[in-house]
């Protein structure tokens, strides 16, 4: 991989306002990595979105690197094996005893159970736990990282970061890559002390870091500040105190500051860095998505098939009446943000189309977003058991709308906002809306069936987010050919509009503008464009499925994939900088 030959490789650069300024530059071989080592607190931990960008992305750099890419994750299975990881103790066996006997370092190694199959390490981080305020206290003095106000999650982020910059260090040496093209790649904050470590202690390894959500821009949104009107008046800092994240801004913008290179994953998100972490990103890396999993042609057609079957089997057992079966089944999906995700939206929009007297077809509407649950209703998870072949009253009368029993319904923004809105689901009603607030991963006791094996049933779905730094939910969507609503504020959103969004759905996603205030007229939108498409025929319908698919094709790991080389050549080259240079730990 080291050897000097040139070629050719087009460089694009994301600036501040939106334009990419795109140069041929001859670049050397030698900034081609020998090893990555990825970590994240999402490998074989299936938390939320990061778990879908490198598990997808895991065949590509697999293809690409051939077992030396690594990815590295938190040993936290203490009762049982991660699901994800298949154990392989041949895999630098004589390593791991090293680094057991010598360093004291619990590693277990295998591969991670994802398409690609590429090499884990899980690292179990609980002894450093017992020098934690050693670390945070050295932490401070280099990088001037405040973790003071650390809490919840903060802690156990960090002993795992840290740990992982020790193992890929004792990797490193005893394995003597002092000569090769080492890259670490971090991803959130939740990984920065490791980046930082490596800094310190082993600079010869370059350093990529990858914010996929700012801390401050997040925590903004969440608690109903206008985020996008006044970004350019926002300090970080000051954010950061207001809003009681300090520790977790602190981690994060000093690792932005300290890394050879840093990326993000939407141009909107970008903007959010520039201003709030001040470091504008060096690279834009997308997220593509691995689409070999899914079923195509008569397959595509009998998993569709039996998804509806599903979808409506529940439908008529929660609502006690039989549904049309060319009903349009429509829904929305993701973290329980209410505002944030555009759950909120979602819900108007509905409210909106039921109001609609022209509507002649029957909608029904899933809200899929896992809460805080007690588990499936009982008398419901018992009429799916037996069949509920004569469709008997609805399960619950006061609350004809949720799958499973919530621990504190009273409590609950989607609940309340349904009663508020006086949603009944009646059988006069064209408009149903069901409340899923269940992880959907096939044992859920009332569908039994994965999300995925679900959404293939949908004939649209709906994402007006408001705070998404990518948005792999529509994305997702059109990846299963069924047609999407997202937003502007969606990076994926501002993905298909600079690819040339046109006017509706005829591209199978159409892009709804949302701004900090125009919640109402972005709900109306969204009701009308669904009352269009309920007036489409199956052959048009068909065609927007189509160009849907279509469009995902643009966005899968093929194409996506350069941006983060393009990451790994500019880690190298500003390291190979960076180590020409008199040594400085930026703590400013």
């Amino acid at each position: 991989m080291n050897e000097h030959t040139n070629y050719s490789l087009l460089f694009c650069t994301f600036v501040p306002q939106n334009e990419i300024v795109c140069s041929y530059m001859q670049i050397d071989v030698k900034h081609a990595p020998d090893y990555i080592f990825e970590s994240s607190w999402e490998v074989c931990n299936k938390v939320g979105g990061i778990y879908t960008v490198l598990s997808t992305k895991a065949k590509t750099l697999q293809k690409l690197y051939k077992d030396h890419i690594i990815f590295i994750g938190p040993n936290i299975w203490k009762k049982q094996k991660s699901p994800w990881f298949i154990p392989d103790s041949q895999l630098f066996s004589e390593w791991t005893v090293f680094a057991k006997r010598n360093q004291n370092l619990d590693i277990e190694i295998g591969r991670w159970d994802v398409p690609g199959k590429p090499i884990v390490f899980l690292v179990n981080f609980d002894k450093f736990f017992e020098k934690r305020d050693d670390i945070y206290a050295q932490m401070w003095m280099d990088f001037g990282v405040d973790s003071i106000f650390g809490y919840g999650d903060y802690h156990d982020s960090c002993m795992f970061a840290y740990s992982v910059g020790v193992v890929i260090e004792s990797f490193y040496h005893f394995h003597k890559l002092e000569a090769s093209n080492v890259i670490a790649h971090f991803n959130e904050w939740q990984m920065g002390m490791g980046a930082l470590y490596l800094k310190k202690n082993v600079p010869k390894v370059a350093t990529l870091f990858t914010t996929h959500a700012t801390t401050v821009g997040r925590s903004i949104a969440g608690n109903n500040l206008p985020l996008y009107d006044h970004l350019k008046g926002y300090n970080g800092d000051q954010m950061a105190r207001q809003l009681n994240v300090v520790s977790k801004h602190s981690v994060e913008k000093k690792t932005a500051l300290n890394v050879d290179c840093f990326t993000t994953v939407s141009d909107i998100t970008a903007q959010e860095c520039t201003q709030l972490l001040q470091r504008h990103p060096d690279v834009v890396t997308p997220n593509g998505f691995e689409k070999d999993f899914i079923p195509k042609g008569n397959a595509h057609k009998l998993a569709r098939k039996k998804a509806r079957q599903k979808l409506t089997e529940v439908a008529e057992a929660l609502l006690g009446h039989p549904v049309h079966k060319d009903a349009l089944l429509i829904a929305t999906s993701g973290r329980y943000e209410y505002k944030n995700k555009g759950i909120d939206v979602f819900i108007d929009a509905i409210n909106s189309l039921r109001k609609m007297s022209q509507l002649s077809k029957d909608v029904i509407a899933f809200i899929m977003v896992p809460a805080w649950i007690k588990g499936p209703k009982p008398d419901l998870m018992e009429k799916m058991k037996n069949g509920d072949k004569n469709h008997s009253e609805s399960v619950v009368k006061s609350c004809p709308y949720v799958t499973h029993e919530l621990v504190e319904p009273e409590h609950d923004s989607i609940i309340n906002q349904l009663k508020r809105l006086g949603f009944c689901n009646s059988e006069n009603e064209r408009v149903k809306t069901i409340f899923v607030p269940s992880y959907l991963n096939g044992d859920d006791g009332i569908f039994n069936m994965p999300y995925y094996d679900l959404l293939i049933g949908m004939d649209l779905t709906v994402f007006p987010s408001y705070y998404e730094p990518w948005g792999y939910t529509p994305h997702e969507s059109l990846a299963f050919s069924v047609p999407t609503i997202t937003s502007t504020l969606a990076g994926f959103g501002t993905w298909v509009k600079k690819m040339g969004d046109v006017p509706g759905l005829s591209d199978g996603v159409e892009v709804v503008h949302r701004d900090d205030f125009n919640h109402v007229e972005a709900a109306q939108e969204i009701a009308e464009i669904i009352y269009d498409f309920s007036l489409k025929s199956v052959e048009q319908i068909k065609i927007l499925c189509n160009s849907a698919n279509l469009l995902s094709d643009q966005a899968d790991w093929a194409h996506f994939i350069e941006f983060y080389q393009e990451a790994y050549f500019k880690a190298l080259h500003n390291s190979f900088v960076r180590l020409s240079k008199p040594y400085k730990l930026r703590n400013e």
